[in-house]
């Protein structure tokens, strides 16, 4: 059976989640905005379903205040329109674009993604795998390839320790697979209501963070991921290994001026002065990580723990369910 090939559209006009002023969901509202055209390297796409990340609510809230001077707006967003990650099929396509044809179903990063419409980078773009829904892809790219990074940062290797702090989360449930496929025997700390999640990811144990303080037990891991935590350094030390590796995914609470991201560069600092590894980075969501975790996924090693979705216009409870703790796993916006 042949595929039926959109034909680009003449519509000027589209439903997007809009929010023209920083603070929570009640100023994200549907509204009827100008639809996004292709330039250069660029590709138009029919969104079917966007991801909802952290990232997402830094954008939104304006929090930490450090985001806001580095170039997404001063006193309100920069980018009307929120969302990054995207699942849809290629309605257009911009002058020198090579990798796409109209009709390919992708994922990726996009421009303001919580849209009927929007406009992505080819170079920020794959394939979707065919065995993902749109909703499952959606929800791929931003933690998955953050998740990918970590777990190569980490060094994880056959047989290690590994210990996941916030593994039910979005990047968390990637990291969790991903260590697994690699042979680690993996704990993950989670609340009690979310355990089975992180069990059925892989995990052989979850400790419950609201009744036990990890870093307070007599054991040891390899290597240590702590995803958007606040676990004082030393703290978390005294559970690594002489010579194990701990990664900082992320910067999550801290001051209202920096976040959390204090705390990753105290890491750096402390391991000049010994022989663990303390370390963060920054991931970015491009093609090439991209098409590894793609990779991974035709070969089942990892899937999208995709637990809840939201129709477009609830893009702004979305947001807000993540961030107080009411999704495990990883939450869709679906668009079409």
């Amino acid at each position: 059976m042949t595929a039926t090939v959109p034909t680009p559209s003449a519509t000027t006009t589209m439903e997007a989640a809009v929010q023209r002023r920083y603070g929570g969901p009640e100023h994200m509202h549907l509204d009827t905005v100008e639809a996004p055209q292709p330039g250069p390297g660029e590709v138009l796409l029919e969104v079917r379903a966007a991801g909802v990340d952290r990232g997402v609510w830094h954008l939104m809230t304006g929090r930490p205040l450090v985001i806001r001077v580095l170039g997404f707006g001063l006193r309100r967003p920069r980018q009307p329109i929120a969302g990054e990650d995207v699942s849809g099929v290629v309605i257009g396509i911009g002058a020198g674009v090579t990798r796409f044809s109209l009709g390919d179903e992708v994922m990726g990063a996009a421009k303001g993604s919580y849209a009927e419409r929007a406009i992505a980078k080819e170079d920020k773009l794959v394939r979707k795998p065919a065995q993902l829904s749109f909703a499952e892809a959606a929800v791929l790219p931003v933690s998955g390839v953050t998740a990918q990074r970590a777990v190569e940062r980490a060094g994880i290797e056959k047989g290690q320790r590994v210990l996941v702090l916030g593994a039910s989360g979005g990047v968390g449930s990637y990291i969790v697979q991903l260590a697994v496929a690699a042979g680690a025997h993996v704990t993950g700390v989670a609340s009690a209501a979310k355990a089975e999640l992180v069990r059925s990811l892989g995990a052989e144990d979850v400790i419950d963070y609201r009744t036990t303080d990890v870093t307070s037990l007599d054991l040891e891991f390899d290597a240590i991921l702590d995803v958007g935590g606040l676990t004082p350094l030393r703290r978390l030390r005294k559970v690594l290994s002489p010579t194990g590796a701990l990664v900082i995914v992320g910067g999550e609470g801290g001051d209202a001026l920096t976040g959390g991201v204090g705390r990753q560069l105290g890491a750096g600092i402390v391991s000049l002065f010994t022989r663990q590894t303390l370390t963060s980075f920054v991931a970015v969501t491009a093609a090439e990580p991209l098409e590894a975790l793609a990779e991974r996924i035709v070969a089942g090693d990892v899937r999208p723990a995709l637990t809840r979705t939201y129709p477009l216009a609830e893009a702004g409870t979305a947001i807000a369910d993540l961030a107080a703790g009411r999704i495990a796993g990883k939450a869709a916006v679906v668009v079409k």
